[in-house]
C-alpha cells in the first residue's frame, strides 16, 4: 500500500473509532454525567447531524487551501475535538465537543477520497478509495472493541485521550507521506454547488442516504435483536459485532476491486444481494448459526457499496469532485440518523424487533430501483463531460 494511502487510512481509523466507540460507552457516560441512557444516545445522533451540517461548511472553508494543508487541518480539528470530549465536564459540553469533532468528518473523507483517487491510475481509483476506507472498517474491528474495553476499565474519558493520540499520529503521517503538491482544480466553491442540479450527481447522493438508512435501521438495534430474539449473551454480542466488523473490512476491499472492473453492474448486483440478505435476516434471526452466516454476508455486501458510491460520485461530479465527495459523506450520515430514527419510530409504534429487517428490505428495494434507473442513465452518459457545468464553474476571462 502506498504511504499516502496508509496516512489517509490511519486518520480514517481514528475518526471511525471516535464516531462509533461511544455506542459501547453510553452507560458509562450516562452514569458519569448523570443523564438517562436515552439522552446519552443523542450523542450518536448529534455526531451524525454534525457531519451532515459540517460537510458543506467545511467544504467552503477548505476550498482554497492546498489539499495537503486542508487534510492536515481537518485531522488536527479532529484531534482538538477529541481532547475537548475527554475534558468535557458536563453533558452539554460533551455534546458540543462531539458536534465540533463531527464537522471535520465529512470534509476529511470527501477530500481524502478525491486525493486517494487522483494519486493512482484511473483504473485503480475505486481500490484506492477502498483502501482509505479500510481504516474506517478497521475502526469497527479493532478501535471500537478496544476503546470500549479501555473505557470500561479506566473510564470513558481515557478512550478519548487515546483516540486523540491516534489522531496526532495520523497528522504526523499525513505531513510526512502526502505529496507536497497535490493537483487541484481552480474554481469557485459557491459555483460548484451548481453541480447539484445535475441528476447524475443527485441520484448517487440519494442512493447513499437510502443505503445507509437500510443498514442502520437494523444495525442500531442489533444488540437487543441478538439478545432478545436470537438468545445471544452479552459477551456473544461482542463476538458477533467483531464478526460484522471483519465482514465490513472484507466488503470494503471487495467493493474497490469490483468498482475497478465494472462500477454500475457491481452496484446493481450488490443491492440485489442486500435485498436478499435482509429478507433472509428476518428468518435467520431466530437461530444462531444462520444468523451468524447472514450477518457476515450482510457486512460484506453492506460496506462493499461504500467505495462504489464514493467513486461514482467523484466520477459523476467531474467539475466539483471535492464538494460532491464531501456531500456524499453527509449523505451517508444523514442515512445513519434517518435509519436509526425509522427503527425507533417503528418500535415506538409497537412493532416487534423482528420487523426491522423487513423495513430495511423495503428501503433496499427503493435504492435498487433507483440504482437500476441511475446506472442506465450513467451508462448512456459515460465518458461525457458536464459541458454545461464546466461553463458555469470555470470563470471566464471577463470574470477574471
Amino acid at each position: 500500500m502506498p504511504l499516502h494511502l496508509i496516512a489517509l487510512a490511519a486518520a480514517a481509523f481514528g475518526i471511525g473509532t471516535s464516531e462509533f466507540v461511544i455506542m459501547g460507552l453510553l452507560s458509562n457516560v450516562a452514569e458519569d454525567l448523570h443523564v438517562g441512557i436515552d439522552i446519552a444516545g443523542l450523542l450518536i445522533t448529534g455526531y451524525a447531524m454534525g457531519v451532515v451540517i459540517g460537510a458543506p461548511i467545511m467544504a467552503i472553508v477548505t476550498a482554497k487551501l492546498p489539499r495537503k494543508a486542508a487534510l492536515i487541518g481537518l485531522a488536527s480539528t479532529f484531534v482538538l475535538g477529541n481532547l475537548l470530549c475527554a475534558l468535557a465536564p458536563t453533558y452539554a459540553l460533551l455534546m458540543a465537543a462531539r458536534v465540533f469533532t463531527a464537522f471535520c468528518h465529512g470534509a476529511f473523507f470527501g477530500l481524502g477520497a478525491v486525493v486517494a483517487a487522483d494519486l493512482v491510475p484511473r483504473n485503480q481509483r475505486a481500490s484506492a478509495i477502498a483502501l482509505m476506507f479500510t481504516g474506517l472498517t478497521l475502526a469497527n474491528v479493532l478501535g471500537v472493541p478496544l476503546g470500549t474495553a479501555l473505557g470500561q476499565v479506566a473510564g470513558w474519558r481515557s478512550t478519548f485521550w487515546v483516540v486523540s493520540g491516534i489522531g496526532l499520529a495520523a497528522v504526523a503521517a499525513l505531513a510526512a507521506w502526502l505529496p507536497s503538491r497535490i493537483p487541484m482544480q481552480p474554481g469557485n466553491i459557491l459555483r460548484e454547488f451548481r453541480v447539484l442540479r445535475d441528476v447524475r450527481v443527485l441520484w448517487p447522493l440519494a442512493a447513499s442516504v437510502l443505503a445507509s438508512a437500510a443498514l442502520f435501521c437494523v444495525l442500531t438495534y442489533i444488540a437487543p435483536l441478538l439478545r432478545e430474539v436470537t438468545g445471544v449473551s452479552e459477551r456473544g454480542v461482542t463476538g458477533v459485532l467483531l464478526l460484522f466488523g471483519v465482514a465490513l473490512t472484507i466488503g470494503s476491499t471487495l467493493g474497490g476491486k469490483l468498482g475497478d472492473r465494472n462500477l454500475e453492474v457491481s452496484l446493481r448486483r450488490i443491492f440485489v444481494g442486500l435485498l436478499l440478505v435482509f429478507l433472509a435476516l428476518s428468518q435467520a434471526i431466530h437461530s444462531l448459526a444462520p444468523m451468524l452466516l447472514t450477518v457476515f454476508v450482510w457486512g460484506v455486501l453492506g460496506f462493499a457499496v461504500v467505495p462504489l458510491l464514493q467513486t461514482l460520485i467523484v466520477d459523476q461530479a467531474a467539475e466539483a469532485p471535492n464538494l460532491a465527495s464531501t456531500l456524499n459523506q453527509g449523505a451517508f450520515n444523514l442515512g445513519n440518523a434517518g435509519g436509526a430514527w425509522l427503527g425507533s419510530m417503528a418500535l415506538g409504534k409497537g412493532l416487534p424487533l423482528t420487523d426491522l429487517p423487513w423495513m430495511s428490505a423495503a428501503i433496499t428495494l427503493c435504492v435498487l430501483l433507483l440504482t437500476l434507473w441511475g446506472t442506465r442513465y450513467y451508462g448512456r452518459h459515460a465518458g461525457a463531460t458536464l459541458v454545461e457545468q464546466a461553463g458555469a464553474l470555470t470563470p471566464s476571462r471577463s470574470d477574471a
